[in-house]
């Protein structure tokens, strides 16, 4: 029989289950192209292929978290980013309550910004839901879900490095 999660541990599970499932849909709503895509993809075709006068990026650049009176669609994505690259880079499956709630809150305006009062009480109700699955499965999928996304991420990196070189290659052919 499967122990109970720790506090730290439900904390880690429900930020993973906000980042993987409400926050995605959230971003779709900016970039409407995939559902297959994930919020790390989507925000890197929007900083490379959009035009900044269209999406203007946050002052400090889509790696760090802006502060918290830019509310423009691309620092909320910014802001989703930010607390999908700390979780994928956290060494145990643990977040503490001041950690959890500061972040989830954060997250959580983001995501009512971009994607309205419907998501905004999705996101409540699973701060408060139940954990149903045992905690090993639970632990696991979402493992394979960072295993998934960092395979992503290097199709992303190929992606980006391709876009530049053709870009190069464009801008040679308009020179020439």
């Amino acid at each position: 029989m499967a122990s109970r999660l720790s506090q730290e541990e439900e904390n880690y599970v429900r930020m993973c289950l906000l980042m993987t499932g409400i926050s995605t849909r959230a971003a779709r709503i900016v970039f409407d192209h995939s559902k297959t895509f994930d919020v790390t993809l989507m925000i890197t075709l929007v900083k490379h292929l959009t035009d900044p006068k269209d999406l203007t990026p946050p002052r400090g650049g889509y790696g760090k978290l802006p502060l918290a009176n830019e509310t423009t669609p691309t620092s909320d994505l910014a802001r989703i980013k930010f607390y999908r690259n700390f979780l994928a880079h956290l060494v145990e499956e643990k977040i503490e309550d001041t950690e959890f709630i500061t972040a989830w809150d954060i997250v959580t305006d983001a995501i009512s910004r971009l994607g309205g009062q419907p998501m905004k009480l999705e996101c409540d109700k699973l701060k408060v839901k139940t954990l149903d699955q045992s905690n090993h499965e639970i632990i696991l999928d979402i493992k394979r879900s960072n295993d998934e996304i960092l395979e992503l991420r290097k199709s992303v990196e190929s992606l980006q490095k391709a876009n530049d070189d053709l870009a190069k290659d464009v801008t040679k052919l308009k020179v020439a």
